[in-house]
């Protein structure tokens, strides 16, 4: 049956807004008027033409995933069914466009198709791992329980990502910073500056007069430099997409002095705590290295973990083709063959992520800090030659006064 949106004037004068799946719309009306209300706007509501419009802007996060399952569980644990879980939940999600896939999977789920296969539909929304979960979750009859462990396991990650960005914010700021301190200089300070010098007929220095073309370059032509900035960012972008170029460019992340070793503990985090997600819930261990496999974020890490389970498959323990790899830290590899040895590999690893939690905060810290005085020399280096270039002619006049 067609879902339909309206919008109507409820007891009160208070304007009220929902969905409901009717078989016409005469049916909606006739359910606003039965609640005492006032229809206003009724129209179907097709879901994929919705999620389409908004999947540019109004993307689903690792953030709203864990709600989404936080939400799920606490319903099943209350012994609503998942028809009715996704029936509450497409009218109450913030997030439009995972509302939007709520309400599809709702009408699929309706039609006969499991959770799985409905969350399979829109894997561009859901994690893959999400969706291997419910999968074995719905077979073993433990839904709920998955569904716990998943938003745990979202909100951690959400946790760790959060903090990769924090740390990057006042780099970013500070070179942004730099950016515009620059160009206000060269736009606005530099041609007034020069021009008095000009006007008192000063022959003006080399570097003047380099700083003073690029400052009249930008005035003039701002919009190619625009054009040329936008058009380099694209490339990029469509560079870094490219599966030999983002290879490369993950291996070169983890060879890198500071960021290196960075990386290395936010990928050790992620195997560990990823890995003890999927074992707890009673997914096989070749089956848990290929989702992570897929999950991980560096297609190096990627690499490694799908030739580990290769070896795995042939008998060997999982600690041997992490440790030949040579991403992975060593206590990463000791906690992994302790695990193996104990038949408590589950328990170990979710241990191993959370101090990787605190090791990832602690690195991130001191990269901002190596960070901050090398962006600080390069934005003094750039202010002071302009500086300088501004300065120079006044040595000329002085000169030409003694004279």
């Amino acid at each position: 049956m067609p879902v339909y949106k309206y919008k109507a004037i409820g007891s009160g004068g208070r304007a009220v807004e929902g969905t409901i799946t009717v078989r016409s719309r005469d049916e909606v009306l006739a359910f606003l008027r039965q609640n005492g209300q006032v229809p206003v706007n009724v129209q179907e509501f097709i879901e994929g033409k919705d999620i389409k419009t908004l999947s540019l802007f109004n993307k689903v996060k690792i953030k709203d995933i864990a709600v989404f399952c936080r939400q799920f569980h606490a319903m099943l644990n209350a012994g609503v069914t998942i028809i009715n879980c996704l029936d509450i939940l497409r009218q109450q999600v913030e997030n439009k466009k995972l509302r939007a896939v709520c309400g599809d999977m709702f009408e699929q789920v309706q039609k006969g198709m499991t959770f799985h296969e409905s969350l399979l539909k829109h894997k561009s929304v859901f994690p893959e791992l999400l969706i291997n979960m419910v999968a074995v979750g719905e077979a073993s009859g433990n839904l709920d329980t998955i569904m716990e462990r998943m938003a745990t396991h979202f909100e951690k990650e959400n946790k760790l990502n959060s903090k990769v960005k924090g740390a990057m914010v006042y780099p970013i700021m500070l070179g942004i910073l730099s950016v515009v301190v620059v160009v206000f200089m060269l736009v606005f300070v530099m041609p007034t500056f020069v021009g008095m010098f000009q006007g008192a007929g000063i022959e003006l220095p080399l570097p003047t007069r380099m700083v003073l073309a690029g400052s009249n370059a930008i005035r003039k032509f701002w919009y190619i430099f625009l054009a040329v900035i936008s058009a380099t960012a694209y490339i990029i972008s469509r560079l870094s997409k490219i599966p030999e170029i983002k290879y490369r460019t993950d291996s070169m992340k983890l060879k890198l002095p500071v960021i290196g070793i960075t990386t290395k503990k936010v990928l050790t985090s992620r195997l560990a705590r990823t890995l003890s997600t999927l074992l707890s819930s009673g997914m096989p261990l070749l089956q848990s290295l290929e989702v992570i496999s897929k999950i991980m974020g560096n297609t190096k890490a990627e690499e490694a973990i799908q030739a580990a389970k290769d070896e795995v498959r042939k008998g060997t323990n999982l600690s041997v083709p992490l440790k030949k790899c040579g991403i992975f830290p060593p206590m990463l590899i000791s906690m992994v063959k302790i695990g193996e040895e104990s038949g408590s590999l589950d328990d170990i690893l979710e241990r191993t992520a959370n101090y990787y939690d605190d090791e990832v905060e602690e690195a991130l810290e001191r990269t901002v800090k190596l960070m901050e005085p090398l962006m600080l020399i390069v934005m003094a280096i750039v202010v002071g030659g302009i500086t300088i270039a501004m300065i120079l002619p006044m040595f000329g006049m002085l000169q030409t006064v003694q004279m």
